[in-house]
């Protein structure tokens, strides 16, 4: 049944977002539970070009991702709401991720590799990416105070919302807020 909620919850946010969700102010109202932590920016804003790099060394920028909603998590193996949520973020992007959405997991500072990998196996973390900022020079570029942190970007790769800390990203809220996103843009 569940599923079948999910469904036209779905469909009826592909087929009414974009005349009744312009901008942002009708998403907001989709925000419930953990949810209502993520806040909208009255405004796009612009984002860093920061370079941060992958588990081989090669240099990546948020500008990648432009194209698509992007949910860009500022994590660390040491933080435990971000062990908690990593599931969560993982689910979202196995279901929701490709051409339109993707999460991108940043761990900023420091992060070993064998802590991420052995992290990732025990709570069961497939589709995430390994994206290192070790020197914290995105976070900090991107008012990064504490841990998680997700800031939602759009297509143009602009911020459009923030939520501190931990969050039920698996949750329908969530869901319903990033397929939302995906049809108004």
């Amino acid at each position: 049944m569940r599923w079948f909620t999910s469904f036209v919850l779905y469909t009826a946010l592909a087929l009414g977002a974009n005349a009744a969700l312009a901008g942002t102010a009708g998403i907001e109202g989709l925000r419930d539970g953990s949810m209502k932590k993520l806040i909208f920016a009255a405004e796009p804003a612009s984002v860093p070009d920061t370079v941060f790099s992958d588990e081989t060394g090669a240099e990546h920028r948020l500008a990648d991702w432009r194209g698509r909603i992007v949910a860009v998590n500022f994590w660390a193996t040491w933080c435990a709401p971000c062990r908690k949520e990593l599931p969560a973020l993982d689910a979202l992007n196995r279901d929701l991720g490709g051409d339109d959405f993707a999460v991108v997991t940043i761990a900023t500072g420091r992060n070993p590799l064998p802590a991420i990998t052995r992290l990732f196996e025990e709570v069961g973390v497939e589709t995430l990416p390994v994206l290192l900022d070790p020197r914290q020079g995105l976070a900090r570029e991107m008012a990064v105070f504490g841990l998680p942190v997700t800031v939602i970007l759009d297509r143009e790769g602009r911020e459009i919302a923030r939520m501190t800390g931990d969050a039920e990203w698996d949750s329908e809220s969530a869901r319903a807020i990033v397929a939302a996103l995906v049809a108004a843009e």
